[in-house]
């Protein structure tokens, strides 16, 4: 019996995009030695995990990255959107009758379950809050994701020069998007313009403008 486990990364940050994986293997696989919640990894060891993982053919794995523009349509929610990217990491690793468990992103872990598994084909899915923690098959699809994640703010940092973490909380992110907005009179294209950060940041800057007159 083939089991799969599902994660994400970058849920909460104001820039660049969240990022879903998955990752299947038959129950006698033995996964790669050091798997955990990733946040508890280096970011090198993270690196070295999930390039044993992608090498090893017995270990199937799948993507899904939700775009900025994605996350700011006022048609979608982050819960459906988080919903959605599970479902669609898993889709290129998964057929029916599989069993997989997948980290709950939302209070009541069996609705959540019960809507990525709609998306799925007949497949056995649980939910459980911290499930990268206690799941090796989860905190392996934990450490793919924040692996891709971290690539994706890689590259924005290529593109536009120190960009932080991404997440609001960071001093750096939010001077990038200060800087940007002041020269440019609007927000990058990596930016979730919907987040509240944004908001403050373009709010702050009409203050300016407005105090120059």
């Amino acid at each position: 019996m083939a089991v799969f486990g599902i994660d994400e990364a970058g849920k909460g940050p104001v820039l660049g995009p969240m990022v879903a994986a998955s990752v299947a293997v038959s129950e006698d696989t033995v996964l790669p030695e050091g798997i955990d919640d990733s946040k508890r990894l280096t970011p090198a060891r993270r690196k070295e995990l999930a390039s044993a993982l992608r090498a090893d053919e017995r270990i199937a794995v799948g993507v899904s990255t939700i775009e900025p523009s994605r996350i700011d349509d006022p048609e979608t929610d982050m819960n459906t959107l988080t919903v959605e990217a599970h479902a669609e990491a898993a889709r290129s690793v998964v057929r029916a009758g599989m069993e997989g468990i997948c980290d709950a992103a939302d209070v009541d872990v069996d609705r959540f379950a019960r809507r990525v598994a709609e998306r799925l084909p007949d497949v056995d899915l649980v939910a459980e809050h911290r499930a990268d923690e206690t799941h090796r098959v989860v905190g392996a699809a934990s450490v793919i994701a924040k692996v891709e994640r971290d690539a994706r703010v890689r590259t924005l940092a290529e593109e536009y020069g120190a960009v932080g973490s991404g997440y609001p909380s960071d001093p750096t992110t939010r001077e990038f998007l200060a800087d940007y907005v002041a020269d440019n009179g609007e927000l990058p294209a990596c930016a979730r313009a919907s987040w509240k950060t944004c908001e403050d940041v373009l709010a702050a800057a009409d203050q300016r403008t407005l105090s120059e007159f």
